[in-house]
């Protein structure tokens, strides 16, 4: 396929190198620049989305939040503008951000419109899943639509769902950040507990992974936790964004979330001490905080 990629971030990056190499033809726009090794590996370098739209029969945007989105698709020489010709007719327009629901289905009016698909497709898994092609991805969109870019979910992730309509996508990898923040929050505490207790922390965490206690973010966040590795990984900012939404969400359809309401308040002590860019997994660092305590001395 001829397809475009915008957004060469930590996730973006590595996702557009396997579209290069599963053989297509990949269009690159990255509002930091174009990096000589993409283009090294095959990728082709275009100076706007616009160029992207216009050479791509499937553009995928990969953004950090919604207002990213709506300047990349509907700014000036944003992908609205290259699908506006009549080379746009029966393109499909794949998201990859994690934003607003409700904003996306906006987005899909607009695009839809023009005679050209949409897609929401949230990803979750981190870099580490981007770079290993291992990612969850969450669509919303037609079932026409997500059988032809079917492909290349593939060449990125391992599982992926047709959730429902636009911008259930959205919701589903809304309610994947509730869950995701409330586990790393119940790790913290527990390998807190621990530690204060007196007893290994690293210990503690390797039995509890053989329980029903275990989780990947026991796994891999636990081990974070321990060895004092909070280099990102997902910025504790992004994860924020995501529980806004949740939060934002939740009151307009008139239900409560408090937990969800305390992980970003814990988010937010992070954030005042200095750590908008630390990997979500440093929200134990707010509990060691109020502790006094933290769960392990940095090697």
């Amino acid at each position: 396929m001829k397809v475009g990629f915008i957004g060469l971030g930590i996730m973006g990056k590595p996702m557009a190198r396997h579209l290069i190499n599963g053989g297509h033809t990949v269009y690159l726009f990255s509002r930091s620049g174009v990096t000589q090794d993409m283009i090294d590996a095959g990728g082709k370098s275009c100076t706007n989305a616009k160029d992207v739209a216009h050479n791509a029969d499937v553009i995928i945007t990969m953004v950090p939040d919604t207002p990213d989105v709506e300047k990349v698709l509907f700014g000036r020489d944003g992908v609205a503008a290259g699908l506006s010709t009549d080379h746009g007719t029966g393109k499909i327009v794949v998201d990859m951000s994690s934003i607003s629901p409700i904003e996306t289905k906006q987005f899909a009016a607009r695009i839809n419109k023009m005679q050209c698909e949409y897609i929401d497709a949230p990803v979750s898994g981190g870099e580490v899943g981007a770079k290993n092609a291992a990612l969850t991805i969450m669509c919303g969109g037609s079932e026409a639509a997500f059988a032809k870019v079917m492909p290349l979910f593939d060449l990125l992730g391992k599982n992926i769902t047709l959730v429902g309509g636009v911008g259930s996508g959205q919701t589903c990898k809304v309610a994947n950040q509730i869950i995701v923040a409330l586990t790393i929050e119940a790790v913290g505490e527990a390998l807190l507990f621990a530690s204060k207790a007196g007893a290994d922390p690293a210990r503690v965490r390797q039995a509890l992974m053989g329980g029903f206690a275990n989780s990947r973010i026991l796994e891999v966040h636990g081990e974070r936790m321990v060895k004092r590795t909070f280099t990102p990984g997902f910025r504790i900012e992004l994860h924020q964004k995501d529980l806004n939404l949740a939060l934002s969400g939740a009151r307009a359809l008139g239900i409560s979330l408090p937990n969800t309401a305390t992980a970003q308040e814990l988010f937010n002590s992070c954030v005042a001490h200095g750590g908008a860019a630390w990997d979500h997994s440093a929200m134990v660092r707010a509990l060691e905080m109020m502790a006094n305590h933290e769960v392990a001395k940095a090697a």
